[in-house]
């Protein structure tokens, strides 16, 4: 069933699952079949059993079918989430699954680091290309100064550039470097050479074109498979894949391959506990098995390999703007690709979108760089 929105919604059933939402949705200012934008309007009579049963995956799948419908999940998601809805949102043998299978497996291993790629980054760069800016940055903006995405996302990587003092001649390691991003910036206006990562197959082929000519060099390599010394290391919007039995692998690589001198900019969404779970939609649909590492996991991970931190800046709020903008590129530009997706696919990314906005809007994740040396001698003063 589609949510056409020349029919209306459906009469609310009288239904034991019906009042048990309702019951949690009380105090949040959010009504079904509601007139505010942030209300949500039913269009299948089992949406409620199929939530309460499935938790946000059934939430999330449900509105992919065309069960439900809102204006702007996103302010429907932050008042949800400020309402205190984040810890009913998942059913216990969810939160169980998910524990049994990180505690047993490793599921951000070297055999399963391309499940991520081929399910989210492979998808199409047709349609990265519409809803990114032209950088082609896939991860937080900075818009202290910035009027616009693009200007945001230029700070972002000016303000990277800035915090490791690049220099002419420097050798910097790119880990996750995406469509090239930080790459093509970081050679083209601070004269260094890069060595840029990444597991996706389409996203090592775009930053080879992005960047021709420059001393860039691309591998689809995985960070465990690293050797060699750089002056500089940089990873942005990566660490969210590496999985908390890798924290430490990841940061004994890190510390390994830094110059003595060096320094090292990490850049991810964090958490605002040290929970080692993941949302099940997000998990099946968005990110295969990502998670989100806490201040305290990247603490402890990072001390015994000797990283000194100099600098720990938080701009969570500033990731809302940037899905925001992301998705109003995404249904501007949708009609240029539409031929080459289905609806299905559209409403999943509208959704992504809209509620990862809504959770930073609600403070529910936060933005991270944290910059480490190798105890160099003198004072760091990071730049903002």
């Amino acid at each position: 069933m589609t949510s056409d929105p020349r029919i209306g919604p459906l009469a609310l059933p009288d239904t034991r699952a019906r009042h048990v939402v309702e019951k949690l949705l009380d105090g949040s200012g959010v009504t079904l079949n509601g007139e505010a934008p942030h209300d949500i309007r039913i269009f299948h009579p089992d949406f409620f059993s199929r939530v309460l049963h499935q938790g946000t995956l059934g939430l999330g799948e449900a509105y992919m079918d065309g069960w439900w419908e809102c204006d702007r999940i996103d302010e429907m998601v932050c008042r949800l989430l400020r309402h205190g809805l984040g810890g009913h949102a998942r059913t216990p043998s969810e939160r169980l699954m998910y524990r049994l299978q990180s505690g047993f497996f490793n599921l951000q291993s070297k055999a399963r680091a391309y499940i991520v790629a081929e399910a989210h980054y492979d998808m199409g760069n047709d349609l990265f290309e519409r809803m990114l800016d032209p950088t082609m940055c896939y991860s937080c903006g900075y818009w202290k100064d910035a009027a616009n995405l693009h200007q945001a996302q230029l700070a972002k990587l000016e303000l990277a550039c800035r915090k490791l003092e690049l220099a002419p001649g420097m050798r910097v390691l790119d880990i996750g470097c995406g469509w090239g991003s930080f790459a093509e910036h970081a050679a083209r206006h601070h004269g260094v050479e890069v060595t840029g990562i990444t597991i996706s197959r389409e996203q090592a082929q775009l930053a080879r074109q992005r960047c021709a000519g420059l001393p860039v060099e691309i591998r689809l390599q995985d960070y465990r498979e690293l050797e060699g010394h750089y002056d500089r290391i940089v990873s942005i919007g990566m660490f969210e894949h590496v999985g908390h039995r890798n924290y430490a692998t990841y940061f004994r690589t890190v510390a390994r391959l830094l110059a003595e001198d060096g320094l090292f900019l990490l850049h991810t969404i964090g958490s605002n506990r040290s929970k080692v779970s993941a949302d099940p939609w997000f998990n099946k649909y968005i990110f295969p098995n990502g998670v989100l590492p806490s201040a305290m996991h990247i603490a402890k991970a990072s001390e015994p390999v000797h990283l000194m931190m100099e600098d720990w800046q938080n701009f969570g709020p500033d990731y809302d703007h940037t899905l925001m903008a992301w998705l109003a590129n995404f249904d501007t530009h949708w009609h240029e690709i539409a031929q080459h997706y289905n609806e299905r696919t559209r409403r999943m990314f509208r959704y992504y979108l809209s509620v990862c906005a809504g959770a930073f809007r609600a403070r529910h994740m936060q933005l991270w760089q944290v910059v480490y040396s190798r105890g160099r001698p003198g004072r760091y003063d990071a730049p903002r």
